[in-house]
């Protein structure tokens, strides 16, 4: 297969480890493409559903291929989410083309972006985290029952339903965590005087210029690999929001234009320097 050259990409939400990955997917597109730079931002490793029983290989395929991209020149970026935040005690990790950090700002055709994982703004997961982790248990059962039920209705001719997506979108509460989420990044993006302003955690892919009274700044969520199957590209100053048809493995672009725009043995090879830092 012949490799797309891309500047960057971004994925987040992996979830490797959970019945709701879509590993298959995701080795398919990075297979399928040859960054300059790859950023992992978030929930790659579900460490909190992990379990010994469940762990295909086809998941274990995706670690390898990342660690075969950094090894060819690709530098990767690991930022660590809260399903993965056990890595946190590696954060400032750099070796080679690999590094393992909490967020990343990237120079980009003289902007700047601003990149990280999301979970410092929800509450639920800073104060009550048993809470975090039992409605993130049942959220991969439910989409293991909506994969089932999802088979069935393609079995019959009908159109694939997502159960998650409709609870996100009729559950007033839900609505306005994604709006608030979406708000504080990018006023903190505005006040910190970043152009682009990155997230994952709430797995709603997205690029939407947003303004307040103090400026503007280019809001983007990497979406999932549970879901929506979505990355982040950025080549040639324009970014694309990238969509996985797992039909025929086309792309569905949602393009916009800018003017000037992780394997035990890698672990235990790792050589740290911690620094402090605080966003």
């Amino acid at each position: 297969m012949k490799k797309r050259k891309v500047g960057l990409v971004v994925i987040s939400d992996v979830h490797l480890g959970t019945f709701g990955c879509h590993a298959k997917e995701l080795l398919n597109y990075l297979s399928s493409i040859k960054p300059k730079i790859l950023v992992l931002n978030g929930d790659i490793i579900d460490i909190w559903q992990f379990r010994k029983s469940y762990f295909p290989q086809v998941h274990l395929k995706v670690i390898r291929r990342i660690i075969e991209m950094a090894a060819k020149g690709t530098k990767v970026h690991y930022i660590t989410g809260n399903h993965d935040e056990l890595l946190r005690k590696f954060s400032d990790t750099h070796m080679g083309n690999f590094s393992i950090i909490d967020k990343l700002v990237l120079e980009l055709d003289d902007k700047k972006a601003w990149i990280f994982h999301g979970d410092v703004f929800d509450v639920s997961v800073q104060h009550s985290k048993w809470i975090a982790k039992l409605g993130g248990l049942g959220y991969d059962y439910l989409i293991l029952f909506n994969r089932s039920v999802n088979s069935f209705l393609l079995r019959i001719g009908r159109e694939p339903y997502s159960f998650s997506k409709k609870i996100k979108a009729s559950v007033k509460k839900a609505v306005k965590h994604i709006s608030d989420f979406e708000t504080t990044a990018t006023d903190l993006a505005i006040e910190k005087k970043y152009d682009y302003v990155i997230c994952g955690h709430i797995h709603e892919p997205k690029i939407i210029e947003k303004t307040n009274k103090n400026g503007q700044t280019l809001y983007m969520n990497s979406g999932d690999w549970v879901e929506n199957l979505t990355a982040l590209e950025y080549n040639k100053k324009r970014w694309k929001l990238f969509r996985y048809l797992e039909s025929n493995y086309t792309e569905e672009e949602d393009l916009f234009e800018m003017e000037n725009i992780l394997s035990e043995q890698l672990v235990a090879s790792i050589v740290f320097s911690k620094k402090i830092n605080s966003y």
